[in-house]
């Protein structure tokens, strides 16, 4: 069976240890792979192929394409399922915090979501066949998230989660704006939002960041 892949990263070796571990599949799949390493890479590819995509996989941390307002893997995901509808998507990322990873599955649910520090060869290939067979796979650390609290949920939406989690990455504010689609004054205000459900009186950015990591949600 012929399985047409798209890998998204930035980091070339990363995508040809995939391609390799994937060529060696017991199932029998064919594996066709097409490769992007930036936002740019990924819109060109996306909005010109006249290749049917089985699977999209891709990194969240993507070199930007400020052009197209593309900034991240989240973005890119969003143009996935404008321009591939019937493409499966699965990430795959590095990043660890509780909160990010919670926002990301909550905000896109994913047909796979693995953590590139979870999953073995092994698993990889396990991963690719049950999503291929259309099933979803998460790996460990995904499926055993525990930021699930209705409380949290109702005090921190999406745009306040994502702004926590632009701050830990040390993304500046403007650029948080940008991403967001946000005025200054609408990040202000969220910010004010976020520091009264964290407790803080008086603080800055840096106390944001250290409250959020008392409360294990980065």
């Amino acid at each position: 069976m012929k399985v047409t892949v798209l890998m998204i990263d930035d980091h070339p070796p990363i995508i040809e240890g995939y391609k390799s571990i994937l060529s060696f599949n017991p199932y029998g799949y064919a594996v066709a792979t097409t490769s992007a390493h930036s936002c740019e890479m990924a819109y060109e590819v996306i909005t010109t192929t006249e290749t049917f995509f089985d699977i999209v996989f891709l990194d969240i941390t993507l070199p930007p394409y400020p052009e197209k307002q593309l900034y991240s893997g989240q973005d890119i995901i969003a143009l996935v399922r404008h321009y591939l509808p019937k493409s499966k998507i699965v990430i795959l990322t590095s990043h660890t915090e509780a909160l990010f990873l919670h926002n990301l599955l909550e905000t896109h649910k994913p047909d796979g979501f693995i953590l590139k520090n979870d999953v073995l060869t092994e698993e990889f290939i396990v991963a690719f066949d049950v999503i291929i067979k259309g099933g979803t796979y998460y790996s460990n650390t995904i499926k055993n998230l525990n930021i699930k609290s209705e409380t949290t949920n109702k005090l921190l939406d999406s745009y306040n989660i994502q702004i926590i989690e632009m701050l830990a990455r040390g993304i500046k504010s403007k650029t948080i704006q940008e991403q967001l689609h946000l005025s200054k004054s609408a990040i202000d205000k969220r910010k004010v939002a976020i520091k009264f459900y964290l407790g803080i009186e008086k603080g800055n950015d840096e106390t944001i960041l250290k409250e959020a990591r008392k409360k294990g949600l980065i």
